[in-house]
């Protein structure tokens, strides 16, 4: 009788459907918590500095320190996930910052604000590129852009999601858990103890990888990881394998500047737009300001969706970033070029994030294809950790810009000649051989063909 010889890209292909049903829903609903706990200060903003006496200029350092200690603790993380595994760490960091985030109901003063702000910055340092690392566990190059973007869902969800419950949480909780506690406590409180309570869930739910997933047969185990070794040891000729050795890669530090733009847009919007739209339309913080501010985040997901799995099939990864790029740094300047006018000010937004959160999806496939094995936990933790200083600069400059210039739209500019060099930083990774468009080959597409 002969023996059925099993198809090995139909296995894969089996096995990775498994992993992005099982992981990556669960990785963005992290994502969407996380970003969550780190940006609702923004519905937060109004009440938080009338109860506090908090001035703009105190507030934006206070968003921003966050990025402090994230960025101090972010490569630490990263390498201990490397050797501990993904799950019990993943899990410590959402418990974690669940807790400090759940403190911001003490932040009375600029010295609590700023400290428990520097905490959660350290409490959650590493998530993001533990996430992007583990991923490069489970799914080979050529489809981890689009489960990039999946995961990268998170950021605006919460916007769709979490801002209409900030809004409405903030207008309706006076009172909820003690009799002087305010709305935007109460918000803080209850976000941050759902962040504990899905850390929890995570210790039980996540595998440390493929050869620990209860729900991969032995078959499916052994082809995936055999698919993702093949690609680590092709990309061994032309990566950094150390893993201290990608920390004084200078095309490591060239993709911290790139990451570095993309935060100080992102940042400069996350922190404001609720405030932004709140003038815009007239009203304080509330359900109304939060459905409002959840449009641009819904044109955003529409582009995940659509956007990384087109730059996949035409397998031009890095022309479509730079493009996207360039749409966000458009939407930001016509932002305030247009801010006399609600509805087409709302439809720049919408241009100007849904840039800011495409690129990104984009952008990290280009890094993990170039970083490889231990180089990967400490190269992207890395640009993570040093790119995600423009989420300090980002509120901050916003400020200074408005100030000197006595103009609400110049801090709107100013994020746009942040978005535009970034566009071209992006555009010129091509130059210095860090552009890897094209799919890696696996060496079992390299055995089928000589068959």
């Amino acid at each position: 009788m002969t023996k059925t010889i099993p198809d090995n890209d139909v296995v894969l292909e089996r096995a990775v459907s498994k992993a992005a049903r099982k992981i990556v829903p669960f990785l963005s609903l992290m994502f969407v918590i996380a970003f969550l706990d780190r940006t609702n200060i923004g519905f937060a903003k109004a009440e938080l500095q009338a109860d506090t006496g908090l001035s703009d200029a105190a507030y934006a350092f206070g968003a921003g320190i966050f990025f402090f200690g994230y960025a101090l603790f972010e490569v630490p993380s990263n390498m201990v996930l490397y050797r501990v595994g993904a799950r019990r760490w993943l899990a410590r960091i959402m418990i974690t910052w669940g807790l400090v985030a759940s403190a911001m109901v003490f932040a009375h003063t600029e010295k609590l604000f700023y400290l428990i702000r520097f905490l959660l910055g350290v409490a959650e340092a590493g998530f993001y590129p533990g996430a992007i690392l583990y991923m490069t566990f489970w799914f080979p190059t050529k489809m981890r852009a689009r489960m990039n973007a999946f995961f990268q869902f998170g950021a605006p969800l919460a916007f769709v999601i979490g801002g209409p419950i900030s809004g409405w949480l903030i207008s309706i909780s006076d009172g909820w858990f003690w009799s002087t506690s305010r709305g935007w406590q109460n918000m803080f409180l209850i976000e941050g103890l759902v962040a504990c309570l899905v850390g929890v869930i995570a210790m039980f739910h996540l595998p440390d990888g493929p050869r620990t997933a209860e729900w991969l047969n032995d078959e499916e185990k052994d082809v995936l990881a055999t698919a993702i070794g093949a690609e680590e040891s092709e990309k061994e000729e032309h990566a950094q394998r150390g893993m201290f050795k990608a920390l004084v890669d200078w095309r490591v530090i060239y993709f911290c500047v790139v990451c570095f733009t993309i935060q100080v847009l992102g940042y400069g919007y996350n922190f404001y737009i609720p405030t932004q739209v709140s003038a815009l339309l007239g009203r304080s913080v509330g359900l109304a300001v939060g459905l409002v501010t959840a449009i641009p985040a819904v044109f955003a997901i529409i582009g995940l969706a659509l956007i990384p799995r087109y730059a996949e099939r035409i397998d031009r990864r890095r022309q479509v970033a730079v493009a996207v790029y360039a749409m966000g740094a458009i939407g930001i300047a016509l932002s305030g070029i247009l801010s006399g006018n609600p509805l087409l000010t709302i439809a720049a937004l919408c241009l100007a994030y849904t840039g800011h959160i495409v690129v990104q999806p984009l952008f990290w496939t280009n890094v993990s294809t170039y970083l490889t094995s231990g180089a990967a936990a400490s190269g992207i933790a890395l640009i993570g950790a040093l790119g995600n200083l423009g989420g300090f600069v980002g509120p901050n400059i916003r400020v200074w810009a408005e100030s000197t210039f006595h103009s609400g739209n110049a801090g709107l500019y100013t994020l746009a000649v942040f978005a535009g060099a970034g566009t071209i930083g992006l555009w010129a990774t091509r130059l210095f051989g860090m552009d890897r468009d094209k799919e890696v080959i696996t060496a079992q597409e390299e055995a089928s063909r000589s068959e």
